[in-house]
């Protein structure tokens, strides 16, 4: 019998000990442990489905007996897809959050920025059984490219109520959590604030009165410099591929005067992003509000807004990339929406190895070489 190499100073079953196994008891031939790890390390290296696994685990079984039991030797495709298709999301989640845990690491300050974004998965609309494609709402750890909980609705007219959901699986304490404008809404503000966290919020059309209070706020104040409130203020300026874009982030106290403060739980701050960009002698702007619960402080509000875009530029970016999410044709809601998360894991992991290559490349030699998936694995270097 082969020695069970335990690779992590904590064996891997521990984030999983209290994962339910939804499979039924009968003629149960492989370990529930077994089949999560192996749906993971696929999807690591490449698989797209439970077949797609199974040719990667039948293939790499060697390899697989030095950190699994194996007592039956590799799944079929069928038993990925079962367990894939009734494991339960949220406690799936639960358990992939303890081993996020481990692999979080903290920011200087300790402040943790938390994204909270909607991604359609395009081509996983059922038309036989009238079903549109899957949303999932998503939150991402931004500095440490992490996703830590997602939901799945069928609209993206529901990620409005989703957002809330998503929110409590997740610990605020301490966190500035960013929305965009769509999740500018008072229920949330207050969810937010009731679970410990701040907020930084974009406001617009959804908000007609706070909207127009706030830009009529910042364009009186703009005319003479703010000379007569107190303003934090950042400027940046970046250069590249033939574009150069300056920002400037400006936070202010928010005015007793502001038509329904009274509204938004823990609002303390209104900031103001102006935008400009040169791109071939033409220069274009974009002006955005937001109101915060954050005490006055650019470089904080200015570090929530720049990685707010994240989500966007790196998680779902690099999903529909280098994992090719939206080309998946996957129908069955339950599957999709296991597959999704475990793209997810498996992009944080591969954004934590220190190797200075592209996550495409990452993940290409992840699915070459078995050592290599060892260090993503289970977060150490040669």
């Amino acid at each position: 019998m082969t020695t069970q190499v335990q690779p992590n100073a904590r064996s891997i079953k521990e984030y999983f000990a209290e994962l339910p196994d939804p499979r039924s008891s009968i003629n149960r031939l492989h370990l529930l442990v077994d089949v999560v790890v192996m749906s993971l390390c696929g999807v690591l290296a490449g698989a797209d489905g439970p077949e797609a696994i199974e040719e990667w685990a039948v293939a790499q079984e060697e390899w697989l007996r030095q950190h699994l039991e194996l007592p039956n030797g590799i799944p079929s495709h069928d038993t990925f897809g079962r367990f894939l298709e009734r494991v339960d999301p949220q406690a799936f989640q639960r358990c992939f959050a303890a081993w996020i845990e481990s692999l979080s690491t903290a920011t200087a300050d300790g402040v943790r920025l938390l994204a909270v974004d909607g991604k359609t998965l395009r081509r996983s609309h059922d038309r036989q059984h009238r079903l549109g494609p899957l949303h999932l709402v998503s939150v991402w750890a931004s500095e440490q490219g992490l996703t830590l909980a997602q939901i799945a609705t069928e609209e993206k007219s529901n990620e409005i109520t989703a957002i809330p959901l998503v929110l409590e699986l997740v610990d605020l304490k301490g966190a500035v959590v960013t929305i965009d404008a769509m999740g500018c809404q008072k229920a949330i503000a207050q969810k937010i604030i009731d679970r410990g966290g701040d907020y930084v919020l974009p406001v617009k059309g959804n908000q007609d009165h706070l909207q127009q209070a706030v830009e009529a706020f910042f364009d009186e104040h703009l005319e003479d410099d703010f000379a007569r409130v107190k303003v934090s203020r950042v400027e940046t300026e970046e250069q590249g591929h033939g574009r150069l874009e300056r920002r400037t982030y400006l936070q202010v106290n928010v005015p007793k005067t502001l038509a329904s403060r009274e509204d938004w739980a823990g609002l303390r701050t209104l900031g103001l992003v102006i935008r400009t960009r040169e791109t071939g002698g033409k220069e274009t702007g974009e002006v955005q509000c937001y109101i915060s619960s954050l005490k006055r402080n650019a470089k904080l509000f200015a570090r929530a807004v720049r990685s707010h875009w994240s989500i966007e530029n790196t998680c779902h970016w690099t999903l529909d990339m280098t994992f090719r999410e939206d080309d998946s044709r996957v129908r069955e809601r339950r599957l999709t929406e296991s597959l999704a998360w475990l793209r997810r894991f498996a992009l944080g992991l591969l954004k934590q190895h220190p190797a200075k290559k592209s996550l495409a490349m990452k993940r290409r030699i992840a699915g070459w070489n078995a050592d290599f998936l060892s260090q993503v694995l289970f977060n150490k270097t040669s």
